[in-house]
């Protein structure tokens, strides 16, 4: 055998090795789920939806552990800090990017200090209005807002979240201007539309659709660069006279860094899986929410790369933390 062949061979069984070890481990105790938002919100709907078919293929309970706080940070901080054994992992949506643009000074390196597991997801932000909005669509709602500057509102899941950077984008691409409310996640902030506290919010389609389907919130766009496969009716900002407008949620799976590589490769492995069960996928896609479970290293860049833009936002806007 030649020295070519012989390196060939080492690599394959270092490979082989490799799969084996990742498919083998297994949590030695139950494991944590840490969710910054309360429940209700589109991160805890995703938790509970993998939790419990992970708890099966891994044999140990999964536990939901609401910690919200600091736009998601709070929770992620936790995370950040755990013991790198695979318990303790950290679903976050697209607010984990919004925030870092806003205050990119943590108490923990938002980037080095996390490993990426997988994207988990991605589903439309909704542009919602209380029904005493007098507008029907995004041009009459600039239209209305100009007229009054200053005195619509918006809310958000709080200070940093995608729902007020959508928010902030869409003030600096239509020139209109709107008072901030932030809530302590999008479950209070959907309760303070309803009750006409405030007038507009774009945020997560998941908790909305029971209310735009009962009409007690009237949906006037889609904040992604495609239509909602669940609102496909509803046309997208960027249909509605504003070109190059796009804003999604998205959800992801973090481990603290340092978390060995088998353990990662299991968890991606068991969770690509879980999210493409039909069952799974049809209570997703039944929200709104597309399947992704990427790789661990995709998932590391689509961070660098979101973090970039909302960057810009920032900057655009001026926005700051309420």
């Amino acid at each position: 055998m030649n020295r070519r062949n012989s390196v060939l061979l080492i690599v394959l069984a270092l490979l082989a090795a490799s799969h084996a070890t990742a498919q083998t481990w297994a949590p030695a105790k139950p494991i944590k789920i840490l969710v910054g938002s309360p429940p209700g919100g589109s991160n805890d709907i995703m938790a509970r939806a993998i939790g419990q078919r992970l708890s099966e293929v891994l044999g140990q309970p999964v536990l939901v552990d609401n910690r919200p706080g600091a736009s998601q940070m709070l929770a992620a901080d936790l995370m950040s800090k755990s013991a790198p054994d695979g318990s303790t992992i950290y679903i976050s949506s697209s607010t984990y990017t919004t925030t870092v643009a806003l205050q990119p000074k943590q108490q923990f390196d938002p980037v080095n200090d996390v490993t990426g597991v997988a994207l988990l997801g991605n589903g439309p932000l909704v542009l919602v209005v209380h029904p005493s909005v007098p507008a029907r669509s995004v041009k009459e709602f600039v239209a209305l807002a100009k007229s009054r500057p200053g005195k619509l509102n918006f809310g958000s899941a709080g200070g940093g979240a995608t729902s007020h950077m959508a928010a902030e984008m869409l003030k600096v691409m239509s020139g209109i201007d709107m008072v901030h409310v932030p809530f302590k996640g999008a479950a209070p902030a959907i309760v303070a539309l309803l009750s006409g506290e405030v007038d507009m919010a774009i945020l997560d389609t998941p908790p909305l659709l029971p209310q735009i389907r009962s009409g007690k919130l009237r949906v006037l766009a889609v904040a992604s660069e495609r239509r909602s496969r669940v609102l496909p009716e509803v046309p997208t900002i960027a249909e509605s006279g504003m070109p190059g407008y796009h804003a999604s949620s998205w959800h992801a799976l973090f481990a603290p860094a340092g978390t060995p590589r088998e353990i990662v490769a299991r968890l991606h492995s068991e969770v690509a899986r879980v999210v493409k069960l039909p069952d799974i996928t049809e209570r997703l896609s039944a929200q709104g929410v597309e399947p992704v479970a990427n790789t661990p290293e995709q998932l590391a860049e689509f961070i660098k790369s979101e973090i970039t833009r909302w960057g810009r936002v920032v900057r655009a806007s001026r926005a700051k933390i309420d």
